[in-house]
This record gives structure tokens, C-alpha cells and sequence, in this order.
């Protein structure tokens, strides 16, 4: 039996970085994936044509490019091939009749886009962007601390020193709003009102959940103030130089290797068991970096009947339907050849839209007119498809995990595997609304369905990309069980909790990881 200072399972980027951590505290520590390859929902490979490098789940690595983790180990990664490329061009939104909104990598121009559209936008987005800038220190603090913790109260303090009582409560207060009240609040029309709701969308922020407007407050103008990333090559190049690296501080990454327990004496975690009966041994901790229901429902047995009864309702988002798209050129879009040089381009269009296909998605439906996120991957990263071509990447948000119908009454089926053909020609017909010609510049696509990337991942339950809700019973200090199961610690001593499931929730950005190997040692240190 190999014994080891700590065992991590599951090699998703949050494993990675908190074996990475641990190591470098000098700890023997090994990671156990069960896929054949690291890397969880950063992934890419060619699915669709030779030469053509899609990334399959995450794409926009401007988070991981901001944590303090990649302050921590960035120059050991570029030293082992881990390169980004940025885009002046962050993202666009577009309309109907050839219309459009575009945020660039520069204020001025931005704000003199939206002058044009609207001199009353124009003058809301500089007016929230003086929020932004006003509270982004506090506000990036916080979501690189652990909650609760004496680093976040620390923050909170100063945040109430530099701003005062009024000042922070203005900021709960827009950070409770929903993103249609955000929205509504500082713009005038109904396409920037939309241009803010669609980044609620990514994760599950319906524009009228509440709670829904601190990711689109970030989004909106970190992506102005640093352009939008991914990764030369494709994205499973940063999980693989997190692993070279681990390798590189005495680390071990098994893959192909499945954990079904975690093995206990006398109360506390002391390894872990495999699929083919291997069983390692962990001295000090395991890490798992898996979602509450895997943990209390599979991994762990002789789980008191009320903890599991909570974990098994730890929540999911509604699901993602993926497109990705070979293309033997720019994609046309009618609102100007330039557009395909942005990195995501949004295709709502407005809010009332977003409201509809969640409910529908919701309620079991297959929307009839979803949230496009059009990731134009080569606009970013031309090494990603031969020359003169391109690929793009559709996250269509938001679809049901199990299909009830057909909000549209024209798909019979109710399976995905049946369903995936017809919705992606829905999802193709609406591209080509908003880019005539896009259809015949399709050289080959790829569907990869809600139920796809559960099996790809078991993190991404029904195919929820956020991997669990974020509306505000399970978010903040009560992700992701409420108080007593937070701070990375679980109910077996020993055992702690990372990756989307833990604060500060979904994202490439290597908190939770970071938090999780920082709470491990810091409770091994009092042990001694």
C-alpha cells in the first residue's frame, strides 16, 4: 500500500492547485483522476476535423490569469510552455435588425460605441464603472478569501473604513439586485439592460433572481479593464503544466484511476479506496475535489441519515447544451465584419428572452429561443485551426437536464441522444439570424449534450457547467451546505471539501484550491 502525506481525488484545476500547494509545503501528496487525462472542465482536443483544437468546457481563462494562484506559480508554468493569449475585443451583445453593443479592451472607445447607441447608456456604464472601480479592491479581497474567516472580516472592516457605513451598504444593496434590476438600474435601453443580464446566464442568474448582479458587476468591466484570455494551444495545456509542476515538487498524478471510497479509522480519513481494490494510504489529509451528493452519497458510507439527506439536496443549475464549430472562415455577422474579432459575442437578445428560456429550461422544456455565448476561439488564438480557418465555441445556456417537451412544440424527442440533433439545428438556425451565411461556412460540428458532460465529468451533475447553484441559500458563507459545512472542511475529520461545490463557487480561478491546501495545513499545524 503507497502511503503519502495527503491524497487528492480528482484532478479538475482546484485539485491540482491544493496538491500543488500542499507539495510545496513539503508534503508527499498524490493526486488520483479517474479520467485518462487531468484537467476536469478545462479540456480541449480535436472533435470535430484534424487541426482544429476545441475547448470543450471552460475557454475564458481571465480568472486563473487574476488568482493569486497564478501569482504564486505563473513564472514555473510559462517556464513549462503555459502561454495565454489575450484579445483587445472582450465581448459583444447582438439584436435584431443588425444591431449591436461592443465593450473593448479600451474605455474610450467602449463608452463612444455606446454614445452612439445611447447617450444615456453610454453615461450609465461610465457611472457603474465608477462603482466598479471604487469597490473591486474590497470586492476581489473578498472573493479570494475564505468565508467566514479572519481575512474576510479584515476586508469587510477596511471596506467600511475607505467607504464608510453608507458605502458598503450601497454595495450589498447592488449586490443583492437581480441583473435585470442592475440592469434597469443604470441603463437606459433594453439592449445594454440585456448586455448586463446575459453574464447572469453563464452561471444560473436568471435576470430576476436575486443576488444575480455581483458576477455581471465583475464581468462587465474586468473584461474592459484586462481584454479576455485563453489558453495558446488549447486549454488542457494549463491543467497539464499543473501537473508537470506538482511532478516537478515530488507530486504523483494517477489517472485512469477511479476513487469509490474513502477508507476511515476510528472516525477520521486515513486514504482512500479505488475501483480495481488499490487502496493508498494519506498520513495527514484527503482533499476531494467533488461535489457534496458524490461525497456523502458514494464516497463515504455510514453517513448519519440527516447529513446525507442534506448533501442530497445540494442544488443544481440548469443544464448546458455545447456546440463546437469547424469553420472554413469568420463567422458573418450582420452587425459588422468585425464582431468576429471579439472573443464572446452574446445572442439574447434582450431580457425578457433570458427570463423565458430559464423558466423553460426549468421547467423540463427545450427552449425555444436560448442564450447564445459565442466564443470565437480563433479571433483570440489563431494556432487553434489551420490557417484560414477558424473554430468557435456555442455554450447555450440554458437547457433541462431531463426533457418534459418542447417550448416550441416542434422536437417529439425527450432524450438527449435523440434530442441533440434537432435542438443543435434550432441553435444553428438562430446563429445564422444573427450571421447570415454561418451555416455554409460549417465545415463540421461537434454536440456534446447535458448528459455528455456529466460522463466527461461527474462534477457537472445533469450537465450544470457551474457545477451547483449560486443563488444565495447556497452561496457565500452556505456553500455548500450552510453553516458547519464551509471553510473546506467536512463532517469526517481528516477530510476536506474543494472545486466548484466550496466558495467562492464556479470559475477557472484556483481559490477554492488555494483556500482547501491553506486550511489543510493550517489545521495540521495545530494538530502538532
Amino acid at each position: 500500500m503507497s502511503t503519502y502525506d495527503a491524497i487528492v481525488i480528482g484532478g479538475g484545476h482546484n485539485g491540482l492547485v491544493a496538491a500543488l500547494y500542499l507539495a510545496k509545503a513539503g508534503w508527499s501528496v498524490a493526486v488520483v483522476e479517474r479520467n485518462g487525462s487531468v484537467g476536469g472542465a478545462i479540456a480541449s482536443g480535436e472533435v470535430t476535423l484534424p487541426g482544429f483544437e476545441h475547448d470543450l468546457y471552460s475557454t475564458n481563462q481571465n480568472l486563473f490569469l487574476g488568482s493569486a494562484a497564478y501569482a504564486d506559480f505563473g513564472a514555473d508554468l510559462t517556464r513549462l510552455g503555459l502561454k495565454f493569449r489575450v484579445t483587445r475585443r472582450p465581448y459583444a451583445n447582438v439584436f435584431p435588425g443588425g444591431r449591436s453593443l461592443r465593450v473593448h479592451h479600451d474605455h474610450a472607445t467602449t463608452l463612444e460605441g455606446l454614445a452612439a447607441h445611447s447617450p444615456a447608456d453610454a453615461d450609465g456604464f461610465a457611472r457603474l464603472y465608477a462603482v466598479y472601480q471604487r469597490f473591486a479592491p474590497h470586492l476581489f479581497a473578498l472573493y479570494g478569501s475564505a468565508l467566514p474567516s479572519k481575512a474576510a472580516v479584515l476586508e469587510i472592516a477596511r471596506l467600511v473604513r475607505k467607504q464608510g457605513v453608507s458605502g458598503a451598504l450601497d454595495l450589498a444593496r447592488t449586490l443583492l439586485m437581480s441583473t435585470r434590476e442592475l440592469g434597469e438600474t443604470w441603463f437606459a435601453t433594453r439592449e445594454a439592460q440585456a448586455m448586463a443580464a446575459c453574464w447572469g446566464l453563464h452561471l444560473d442568474f436568471a435576470p430576476d433572481v436575486s443576488g444575480g448582479a455581483m458576477f455581471p458587476l465583475l464581468e462587465l468591466f474586468a473584461d474592459l479593464d484586462n481584454g479576455m484570455s485563453v489558453v495558446e494551444g488549447g486549454a488542457r495545456r494549463l491543467p497539464e503544466a499543473l501537473a508537470a509542476l506538482l511532478v516537478e515538487h515530488g507530486g504523483e498524478v494517477h489517472t485512469g484511476l477511479e476513487v469509490d471510497g474513502v477508507v476511515r479509522e476510528n472516525g477520521r480519513a486515513v486514504g482512500v479506496r479505488t475501483a480495481d481494490g488499490t487502496r493508498l494510504r494519506a498520513r495527514r489529509a484527503v482533499v476531494a475535489n467533488v461535489g457534496p451528493r458524490a461525497l456523502y452519497g458514494k464516497l463515504l458510507d455510514d453517513v448519519p441519515e440527516d447529513l446525507r439527506h442534506k448533501a442530497g439536496n445540494f442544488t443544481y443549475g440548469p443544464a448546458t447544451l455545447m456546440l463546437h464549430l469547424a469553420l472554413d472562415g469568420p463567422l458573418p455577422w450582420a452587425a459588422g465584419e468585425d464582431l468576429a474579432e471579439f472573443g464572446y459575442v452574446h445572442a439574447a437578445p434582450y431580457v425578457d428572452d433570458l427570463a423565458r428560456t430559464y423558466t423553460e429550461a426549468q421547467a423540463g422544456l427545450l427552449p425555444a429561443d436560448p442564450l447564445l455565448v459565442v466564443g470565437q476561439t480563433t479571433a483570440v488564438d489563431p494556432t487553434r485551426a489551420p490557417a484560414g480557418k477558424h473554430v468557435a465555441w456555442l455554450q447555450v445556456r440554458t437547457v433541462p437536464s431531463m426533457i418534459r417537451g418542447d417550448a416550441a412544440g416542434t422536437i417529439s424527442a425527450t432524450t438527449w441522444p435523440e434530442a441533440a440533433e434537432p435542438m443543435a439545428e434550432r441553435v444553428l438556425a438562430k446563429l445564422e439570424r444573427y450571421a447570415p451565411g454561418a451555416s455554409a461556412r460549417i465545415a463540421r460540428y461537434a454536440v456534446h449534450t447535458p448528459q455528455d458532460l456529466e460522463a466527461a465529468n461527474p462534477n457537472l451533475v445533469g450537465g450544470d457547467s457551474a457545477g451547483g447553484s449560486h443563488h444565495l441559500p447556497q452561496n457565500f458563507l452556505f456553500r455548500p451546505l450552510g453553516w458547519g459545512h464551509h471553510g473546506y472542511r467536512t463532517a469526517v475529520d481528516g477530510l476536506y471539501l474543494t472545486g466548484a461545490a466550496t466558495w467562492p463557487g464556479a470559475g477557472t480561478n484556483a481559490t477554492s484550491g488555494r483556500l482547501a491546501a491553506q486550511r489543510v495545513l493550517r489545521d495540521a499545524k495545530r494538530r502538532r
